[in-house]
């Protein structure tokens, strides 16, 4: 696996400050990811160093600082740069805002749009905020207790979501157009993944859910052309 991880697929940890390693410099810990998987001769690593932080919008004057002395988004700009270290063309982002002002989760979601850009990357987002997904996301596939609930573009997920869990979680989400209007929220507590129910994962809390609904798990059905949904209720036209 060593082979694929950090030079073709990498990681934007949640919470960089616990993701980094708080007794060494930033800048050493980038040069392990280029030593170790041999990205640039060792004579060069100091120059890499400095491009991918600046890359990033750091100053390569701070490379030799701990991540204590950045800012919760300079940690969270550097470990971009690690994760881009070695050229990945696959990056996964676990909710790479969480924790950040709002002014400095912008600066974060912009910085990774030009990126993804800039470099030709797929980014992978693991993310519970819409908002974030609405602006960035092409595809979306939507999970729940640990298995797809829906599968589509970006616009088909809002604006012709077939899952019961998908509208209700679109209509938990605030309305610009209409600020009066009452958030709807989801009955009952996500399932226990050890203790799963016998059917559909969702359907204690489904307010349409029917009696089949407990005992089998359904499989997913293609609505649309690219859009899938794993609901018994859900049939081919409804996208």
């Amino acid at each position: 696996m060593r082979a694929y991880r950090w030079c073709k697929i990498s990681m934007v940890f949640q919470g960089a400050m616990n993701a980094l390693n708080p007794v060494r410099s930033v800048g050493s810990q980038i040069r392990e990811a280029l030593l170790w998987h041999k990205t640039v001769p060792r004579k060069q690593t100091q120059t890499e160093i400095a491009r991918l932080l600046d890359l990033v919008g750091v100053l390569p004057s701070r490379a030799n600082q701990y991540p204590h002395q950045y800012s919760g988004g300079m940690r969270q700009r550097a470990m971009i740069a690690l994760a881009l270290a070695c050229r990945p063309r696959v990056v996964i982002t676990d909710e790479p805002t969480t924790a950040l002002d709002v002014m400095v989760q912008a600066q974060i979601l912009d910085l990774l749009q030009e990126l993804q850009v800039e470099l030709n990357l797929s980014v992978i987002m693991v993310t519970h905020d819409l908002g974030v997904v609405a602006e960035l996301c092409d595809d979306v596939l939507v999970m729940y207790g640990g298995r797809m609930a829906e599968h589509a573009d970006a616009d088909t997920i809002f604006n012709h979501a077939a899952h019961p869990y998908t509208r209700r979680l679109l209509h938990a989400f605030p309305d610009v157009d209409a600020p009066r209007a009452k958030l709807a929220s989801i009955p009952g507590f996500p399932p226990s993944l050890d203790n799963l129910p016998p059917g559909c994962r969702f359907e204690p809390r489904c307010e349409l859910a029917k009696s089949a609904c407990s005992r089998e798990i359904p499989v997913d059905v293609q609505v649309a052309p690219g859009h899938r949904a794993s609901c018994l209720l859900a049939r081919p036209g409804e996208g």
